[in-house]
């Protein structure tokens, strides 16, 4: 089930096998298993401690509970359809962002007879959209950014995976490109070009060290400052690169980082004109990092929905770290009071909306 339908069917009724459906015309619903509590019960430590379903249903099993890993999927599968509206807003709100920041790694779906590598996506809004996105498809084709970005027409800060090309071509997206890829791949052409290495290392070292000075600063303030100290960087870095290129064989490995940056100057260098672009793309990279940690421990989807109901609640969970808000708490209060939101309230439940009500309150935190 993809989306939230004007009726769905009561927990309790699925287990009676009665399938009596209940309306709520103008409002969201959910099952009575949500809200109790126990969806976020396997929702919170499975999505955001990383914990596989296996080891969740002997959890529950000391404590006297049996809830076999099945159960806990449709569990987490239902959260993610009741919250589907949330995150299709915060999805919104990030294709707002001046600048997005975008990563993708592997993830493993079961296939007939075998694992497929469908992928997994991060979109990262800028800080007035702070919203981190994750985003399923079946395959690491362009269909998949192309249609999360449709509408986005400003900045896009990824790698150079070339899928992304149709997409900013067609949207007439800026891209930019990320400093600390090009650093990485000098550090390992070290053994080869020591010197090299040591002299990039410390120019691009000079780079973040302005940013460093420009942390909390004004937009305007920020792109002078670089201008004063980060372009004189920049310009002399390429000259070098461009004599280093001069004297290394095109396949000795430091020239090929070499051109890995100069084919693609432009997109590394937005930043010098554009005070909102990051230096790199590591805020997205670090979120990736725990799909990764979470792939390890549950190995795969078991489908296309699972891999959905992932991207959800990955997207909910990343978003409330990203403003210290207490994921297991924000999803308890969510799916008590979500079947009653009216769709017209439900920005007031995203994380950092939330967040501000809760201190807002008078009476310390809502329940």
């Amino acid at each position: 089930m993809l989306g939230v339908p004007s009726k769905l069917c009561s927990f309790n009724c699925l287990r009676s096998g009665t399938g009596q459906a209940v309306a709520f015309p103008s409002k969201l619903c959910s099952f009575n298993c949500l809200r109790s509590g126990t969806g976020q019960a396997v929702a919170f430590p499975h999505n955001s401690d990383y914990l596989p379903l296996y080891r969740l249903e002997d959890i529950f099993a000391r404590q006297g509970f049996e809830i076999s890993r099945a159960t806990q999927s449709v569990w987490c599968g239902d959260v993610a359809d009741l919250a589907e509206p949330l995150y299709e807003l915060m999805a919104q709100r990030v294709r707002s962002s001046h600048v997005v920041a975008t990563d993708d790694t592997i993830m493993p779906m079961l296939s007939k007879g075998k694992t497929a590598n469908a992928r997994m996506w991060i979109y990262v809004g800028d800080d007035d959209h702070a919203y981190n996105v994750f985003d399923f498809t079946l395959n690491r084709g362009r269909d998949g950014p192309k249609h999360f970005l449709k509408d986005y027409r400003q900045v896009l800060l990824a790698d150079a995976y070339g899928g992304y090309n149709g997409v900013v071509a067609g949207n007439e997206i800026t891209r930019a490109r990320c400093w600390a890829h090009f650093r990485r791949k000098v550090v390992d052409a070290e053994k080869a070009a020591p010197e090299i290495a040591r002299v990039v290392v410390e120019m691009v070292r000079a780079l973040y060290s302005v940013e460093r000075q420009a942390t909390g600063l004004p937009v305007a303030e920020r792109l002078k400052l670089r201008q004063e100290n980060s372009v004189p960087v920049v310009t002399e870095l390429r000259e070098k690169l461009l004599g280093w290129k001069e004297q290394l064989l095109p396949k000795h490995p430091m020239a090929e980082a070499l051109n890995y940056a100069l084919s693609q100057w432009e997109e590394l260098t937005v930043f010098c004109s554009d005070g909102a672009v990051p230096l790199d793309n590591n805020i997205s990279e670090r979120e990736m990092k725990r799909v990764v940690l979470n792939r390890k421990n549950s190995l795969f989807v078991g489908n296309a929905r699972g891999g959905r109901t992932a991207a959800i609640l990955a997207s909910l969970t990343s978003t409330c770290r990203r403003h210290d808000v207490d994921p297991q708490l924000y999803l308890t209060q969510l799916l008590t009071n979500l079947p009653s939101v009216r769709i017209s309230d439900l920005a007031e439940w995203l994380p950092d909306e939330w967040k501000r009500r809760q201190s807002a309150s008078p009476d310390g935190p809502m329940k």
